[in-house]
C-alpha cells in the first residue's frame, strides 16, 4: 500500500473506514497527505485495533 493507492480513492475508503469505526472523524482522516503514519497512529488510538489490523483494511479498501 502506498500513499498514491490511497489517495486515488481516498472519500470512499474514508467513508468506509467512517462505517468500520464510527469513532473516527473527519479531522482524524484529513491526515493522508504525506502522513501516513500518524494517519495510521490515529486510527490505532481512536480504534484500539493493531497497527497491522488497520493497514489490512486500509489494503482491503484500496485493492476493491
Amino acid at each position: 500500500m502506498n500513499t498514491l493507492e490511497i489517495k486515488g480513492d481516498w472519500n470512499i475508503i474514508k467513508g468506509k473506514l467512517k462505517q468500520k469505526w464510527a469513532t473516527l472523524t473527519d479531522d482524524d482522516l484529513q491526515h493522508i497527505e504525506g502522513k501516513q503514519d500518524e494517519l495510521l497512529g490515529r486510527i490505532q488510538k481512536r480504534t484500539g485495533e493493531s497497527r497491522e489490523a488497520v493497514e489490512a483494511l486500509l489494503k482491503e479498501l484500496t485493492a476493491v
